[in-house]
Protein backbone atom coordinates (compact mmCIF):
# COMPACT_ATOMS: atom_id res chain seq x y z
CA UNK A 1 0.00 0.00 0.00
CA UNK A 2 0.89 3.50 -0.73
CA UNK A 3 -0.01 6.19 1.47
CA UNK A 4 -0.53 9.63 0.55
CA UNK A 5 -0.34 10.99 4.45
CA UNK A 6 1.11 9.34 7.03
CA UNK A 7 -0.32 10.23 10.64
CA UNK A 8 1.63 10.06 14.23
CA UNK A 9 -1.26 11.36 16.69
CA UNK A 10 0.90 11.94 20.07
CA UNK A 11 0.28 13.26 23.33
CA UNK A 12 0.97 17.23 22.93
CA UNK A 13 -0.03 17.33 18.74
CA UNK A 14 -0.42 15.62 16.13
CA UNK A 15 2.32 15.11 12.79
CA UNK A 16 1.08 14.37 9.88
CA UNK A 17 3.92 13.72 6.72
CA UNK A 18 3.17 14.05 3.28
CA UNK A 19 4.42 11.00 1.19
CA UNK A 20 6.36 10.65 -2.17
CA UNK A 21 6.52 6.69 -3.59
CA UNK A 22 9.88 6.82 -1.60
CA UNK A 23 10.24 9.06 1.62
CA UNK A 24 7.90 11.78 3.50
CA UNK A 25 8.96 14.59 1.50
CA UNK A 26 6.78 17.46 3.93
CA UNK A 27 5.64 17.78 7.48
CA UNK A 28 3.14 19.27 9.66
CA UNK A 29 2.59 19.79 13.10
CA UNK A 30 -1.40 20.09 13.73
CA UNK A 31 -3.18 20.76 16.76
CA UNK A 32 -4.60 17.43 18.18
CA UNK A 33 -8.75 19.37 18.19
CA UNK A 34 -8.52 21.01 15.97
CA UNK A 35 -10.43 20.05 12.16
CA UNK A 36 -10.22 23.52 10.81
CA UNK A 37 -6.66 23.15 11.11
CA UNK A 38 -6.63 20.16 9.57
CA UNK A 39 -8.65 21.58 6.81
CA UNK A 40 -6.50 24.19 6.10
CA UNK A 41 -3.64 21.81 6.25
CA UNK A 42 -5.45 19.00 3.40
CA UNK A 43 -6.16 22.23 1.27
CA UNK A 44 -2.49 23.73 1.56
CA UNK A 45 -0.93 19.74 0.06
CA UNK A 46 -3.89 19.72 -2.28
CA UNK A 47 -4.22 15.92 -1.80
CA UNK A 48 -6.55 13.82 -3.91
CA UNK A 49 -9.67 12.79 -2.59
CA UNK A 50 -9.85 9.91 -2.03
CA UNK A 51 -6.70 9.76 -0.60
CA UNK A 52 -4.83 6.99 1.49
CA UNK A 53 -4.16 7.81 5.09
CA UNK A 54 -2.15 5.48 7.12
CA UNK A 55 -2.83 6.66 11.08
CA UNK A 56 -0.93 5.42 14.35
CA UNK A 57 -0.77 6.67 17.86
CA UNK A 58 -0.46 6.59 21.48
CA UNK A 59 -4.13 7.96 22.30
CA UNK A 60 -6.58 5.79 20.76
CA UNK A 61 -9.60 8.69 21.01
CA UNK A 62 -8.02 11.00 19.07
CA UNK A 63 -6.92 9.01 16.36
CA UNK A 64 -10.39 7.97 16.13
CA UNK A 65 -11.82 11.27 16.10
CA UNK A 66 -9.01 11.88 13.19
CA UNK A 67 -9.92 8.75 11.54
CA UNK A 68 -13.72 9.51 11.31
CA UNK A 69 -13.17 13.20 10.11
CA UNK A 70 -11.33 11.65 6.58
CA UNK A 71 -13.76 8.89 6.23
CA UNK A 72 -16.48 11.68 6.15
CA UNK A 73 -14.31 13.14 3.52
CA UNK A 74 -14.68 9.87 1.12
CA UNK A 75 -10.85 9.30 2.42
CA UNK A 76 -8.92 5.62 2.36
CA UNK A 77 -7.94 5.07 6.43
CA UNK A 78 -5.55 2.30 7.73
CA UNK A 79 -4.56 2.17 11.13
CA UNK A 80 -1.81 0.63 12.67
CA UNK A 81 -2.58 -0.59 16.13
CA UNK A 82 -0.46 -4.01 16.63
CA UNK A 83 3.13 -5.01 16.63
CA UNK A 84 2.27 -7.61 14.34
CA UNK A 85 1.97 -5.65 11.01
CA UNK A 86 5.13 -3.79 11.75
CA UNK A 87 8.43 -5.65 9.71
CA UNK A 88 9.76 -5.69 13.09
CA UNK A 89 11.20 -8.60 15.47
CA UNK A 90 9.75 -7.52 19.23
CA UNK A 91 11.86 -9.20 21.72
CA UNK A 92 9.43 -8.11 24.53
CA UNK A 93 7.83 -9.89 27.31
CA UNK A 94 4.51 -8.33 26.30
CA UNK A 95 4.74 -6.99 22.98
CA UNK A 96 1.63 -5.59 22.33
CA UNK A 97 1.99 -3.27 25.21
CA UNK A 98 4.94 -1.47 23.35
CA UNK A 99 4.05 1.90 22.46
CA UNK A 100 3.54 1.82 18.84
CA UNK A 101 5.47 4.91 17.77
CA UNK A 102 8.95 3.48 19.48
CA UNK A 103 8.17 0.46 17.20
CA UNK A 104 7.26 2.72 14.10
CA UNK A 105 11.11 4.24 15.25
CA UNK A 106 12.81 1.26 15.03
CA UNK A 107 10.90 0.08 12.10
CA UNK A 108 12.38 3.22 10.02
CA UNK A 109 16.24 2.65 11.75
CA UNK A 110 15.77 -0.45 10.42
CA UNK A 111 16.42 1.05 7.09
CA UNK A 112 19.02 3.26 7.95
CA UNK A 113 21.52 1.92 10.44
CA UNK A 114 24.45 0.21 9.00
CA UNK A 115 24.37 -3.60 8.80
CA UNK A 116 25.28 -5.82 11.94
CA UNK A 117 25.47 -2.75 13.92
CA UNK A 118 23.24 -1.71 16.65
CA UNK A 119 21.24 1.26 17.43
CA UNK A 120 20.01 3.85 19.96
CA UNK A 121 16.26 5.50 19.34
CA UNK A 122 15.33 8.38 21.23
CA UNK A 123 12.19 10.00 20.52
CA UNK A 124 12.03 13.29 22.88
CA UNK A 125 8.08 14.20 23.00
CA UNK A 126 5.72 14.42 26.30
CA UNK A 127 7.84 11.85 27.41
CA UNK A 128 11.47 10.27 26.20
CA UNK A 129 12.06 6.74 25.55
CA UNK A 130 15.41 5.65 24.63
CA UNK A 131 15.22 2.05 22.74
CA UNK A 132 17.76 -0.47 21.50
CA UNK A 133 17.98 -1.90 18.13
CA UNK A 134 20.72 -5.19 18.26
CA UNK A 135 22.73 -5.88 15.90
CA UNK A 136 19.65 -7.99 14.26
CA UNK A 137 17.78 -5.37 14.35
CA UNK A 138 15.13 -6.97 16.62
CA UNK A 139 13.84 -4.28 19.30
CA UNK A 140 14.74 -5.05 23.02
CA UNK A 141 13.22 -2.23 24.64
CA UNK A 142 14.64 0.44 26.68
CA UNK A 143 14.09 3.01 28.98
CA UNK A 144 11.10 5.71 29.59
CA UNK A 145 11.30 9.31 31.44
CA UNK A 146 9.21 12.38 31.72
CA UNK A 147 10.14 14.85 28.93
CA UNK A 148 10.57 18.81 29.56
CA UNK A 149 6.43 19.89 29.70
CA UNK A 150 5.68 16.86 31.87
CA UNK A 151 8.45 17.66 34.32
CA UNK A 152 7.82 21.02 34.38
CA UNK A 153 3.77 19.74 34.99
CA UNK A 154 4.89 17.80 38.14
CA UNK A 155 7.13 20.31 40.00
CA UNK A 156 4.32 22.99 39.78
CA UNK A 157 1.30 20.46 40.44
CA UNK A 158 3.10 18.99 43.75
CA UNK A 159 4.65 21.70 45.18
CA UNK A 160 3.49 24.42 47.23
CA UNK A 161 5.50 27.72 45.51
CA UNK A 162 7.36 26.34 42.08
CA UNK A 163 5.45 27.88 38.90
CA UNK A 164 4.46 26.61 35.95
CA UNK A 165 7.27 27.61 33.89
CA UNK A 166 7.31 26.49 29.61
CA UNK A 167 9.50 24.03 29.07
CA UNK A 168 13.38 25.09 27.29
CA UNK A 169 13.58 25.94 24.12
CA UNK A 170 17.10 26.87 24.19
CA UNK A 171 20.08 25.61 26.51
CA UNK A 172 20.00 27.34 29.88
CA UNK A 173 22.44 29.25 31.56
CA UNK A 174 23.84 28.02 35.10
CA UNK A 175 23.44 28.95 37.51
CA UNK A 176 19.81 29.92 37.65
CA UNK A 177 19.70 33.58 39.13
CA UNK A 178 15.74 33.34 39.65
CA UNK A 179 13.15 30.33 40.91
CA UNK A 180 12.14 30.29 36.80
CA UNK A 181 15.85 30.17 35.60
CA UNK A 182 16.48 27.20 37.97
CA UNK A 183 13.34 25.28 37.17
CA UNK A 184 14.44 25.80 33.75
CA UNK A 185 18.04 24.88 33.98
CA UNK A 186 17.34 21.60 35.87
CA UNK A 187 14.43 20.50 34.06
CA UNK A 188 16.40 21.04 30.33
CA UNK A 189 19.78 18.98 32.47
CA UNK A 190 17.90 16.38 33.73
CA UNK A 191 16.49 14.94 30.51
CA UNK A 192 19.14 15.93 28.70
CA UNK A 193 21.54 13.92 31.47
CA UNK A 194 19.26 11.38 31.65
CA UNK A 195 19.68 10.60 27.99
CA UNK A 196 23.18 10.56 27.79
CA UNK A 197 23.60 8.57 30.69
CA UNK A 198 20.98 5.42 29.13
CA UNK A 199 22.81 5.85 25.93
CA UNK A 200 26.37 5.61 27.39
CA UNK A 201 24.88 2.37 29.66
CA UNK A 202 23.23 0.66 26.30
CA UNK A 203 26.32 1.37 24.23
CA UNK A 204 28.82 -0.17 26.74
CA UNK A 205 26.95 -3.54 26.40
CA UNK A 206 27.17 -3.48 22.43
CA UNK A 207 29.34 -5.37 20.41
CA UNK A 208 29.97 -2.17 18.19
CA UNK A 209 29.53 1.72 18.85
CA UNK A 210 25.83 2.01 18.35
CA UNK A 211 24.10 4.38 15.45
CA UNK A 212 22.39 7.02 17.33
CA UNK A 213 18.81 8.51 15.95
CA UNK A 214 16.87 11.57 17.70
CA UNK A 215 13.51 12.82 16.90
CA UNK A 216 10.49 14.15 18.66
CA UNK A 217 9.21 17.65 19.50
CA UNK A 218 12.12 18.80 21.97
CA UNK A 219 15.12 17.06 19.51
CA UNK A 220 16.22 20.07 18.03
CA UNK A 221 16.76 21.57 21.36
CA UNK A 222 18.69 18.72 22.64
CA UNK A 223 20.61 17.69 19.70
CA UNK A 224 23.89 19.97 20.34
CA UNK A 225 23.91 18.07 23.40
CA UNK A 226 24.50 14.30 22.38
CA UNK A 227 26.91 12.95 20.60
CA UNK A 228 27.22 11.51 17.29
CA UNK A 229 22.94 11.55 16.82
CA UNK A 230 21.48 11.64 13.70
CA UNK A 231 18.75 14.40 13.83
CA UNK A 232 15.40 12.77 12.04
CA UNK A 233 12.21 14.96 12.82
CA UNK A 234 10.34 12.67 10.25
CA UNK A 235 11.75 9.15 11.51
CA UNK A 236 8.32 7.87 13.17
CA UNK A 237 6.48 9.04 9.87
CA UNK A 238 8.84 7.12 8.15
CA UNK A 239 8.46 4.36 10.17
CA UNK A 240 4.47 3.97 9.66
CA UNK A 241 5.48 4.62 5.74
CA UNK A 242 7.49 1.60 5.98
CA UNK A 243 5.65 -0.38 7.35
CA UNK A 244 2.27 0.22 5.71
CA UNK A 245 4.09 -0.71 2.22
CA UNK A 246 4.77 -3.96 3.59
CA UNK A 247 1.43 -5.08 3.95
CA UNK A 248 -0.74 -6.63 1.45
Amino acid sequence: MKPAVVVDVGNTRVKWGLCSAQAVVAMAALPADDPAAWERQREQWTLPTPAVWVLAGVQPSRLEVLAEWLRQRHDHVCILRDPRQLPLTVLLEHPEKAGIDRLLDAVAANSRRRAKVPAVLIDAGSAVTIDWLDENGAFRGGAIMPGFRLMAQALHDHTALLPLIAPPSTLPSLPGTSTAAALEAGIFWAVAGGIQAVVDQLAASAVAAPDIFLTGGDASVLRPLLNRVLFWPEMTLEGIRLAVETLS
